[in-house]
């Protein structure tokens, strides 16, 4: 259990905490932060949403980490992205629960998660490693600003009316589908059909 092993693994922790917070009201958590008659945010909100930037941050500091120092490891491989599906998939989840994002939208960018990890294992099976590509790296930040935006109702775009967050889960999901597209594209050769 080395040091990016346990990174991950305070990842994949932090996914039942910001939940927590996004669904259940504390006491505290009914308070709200209002600025103008315009805007008003929940500080059970806040609070999610920083936990979930925190989680999200500490994605490419794991990896970092363990490329670095050479501590990669199968372990480390599964966890990974793994913890990564988890937060996000929990979080667009909850923003569903919550009403603030679209059912089909999530369904959409978990359901093209669930695809390139099957065909990632496919790879691995063959031997192959599907390195990480720029469309996939696209899609992971404009996931992370999308759900942000969404936990915190659009701070500091509400007050200026315009609607950063709706555009954003559009754009996620535009890029989630085409990088899904891409990856079995450019790897269609790991599928075999006749087996």
């Amino acid at each position: 259990m080395n040091l990016p092993n346990r990174i991950t693994l305070t990842r994949i922790f932090l996914v039942p905490v910001m939940m927590l917070f996004l669904l259940v009201n504390f006491s505290f958590g009914e308070g709200l932060l209002k600025i103008g008659a315009s805007f008003e945010v929940s500080y059970n909100d806040l609070i999610a949403a920083l936990i979930f930037i925190i989680a999200a941050s500490t994605d490419g500091i794991d990896g970092h980490i363990a490329r670095s120092r050479n501590l990669v490891t199968n372990l480390g491989k599964l966890l990974d992205p793994l913890a990564d599906k988890l937060l996000v998939s929990a979080a667009l989840i909850s923003l569903v629960a919550l009403g603030k994002c679209e059912a089909w939208m999530v369904v959409v960018i978990i359901s093209r998660e669930f695809a390139v990890t099957g065909l990632r294992q496919i790879a691995l099976l063959d031997g192959k490693v599907m390195a990480a590509s720029n469309w996939g790296k696209a899609k992971t930040i404009t996931q992370i600003i999308a759900i942000s935006a969404l936990m915190i109702n659009n701070f500091p775009f509400a007050l200026l009316g315009i609607p950063f967050a709706d555009i954003m889960i559009w754009i996620a999901t535009l890029i989630t589908i085409y990088s899904g597209i891409d990856y079995f594209v450019k790897n269609k050769s790991v599928i075999h059909f006749s087996e």
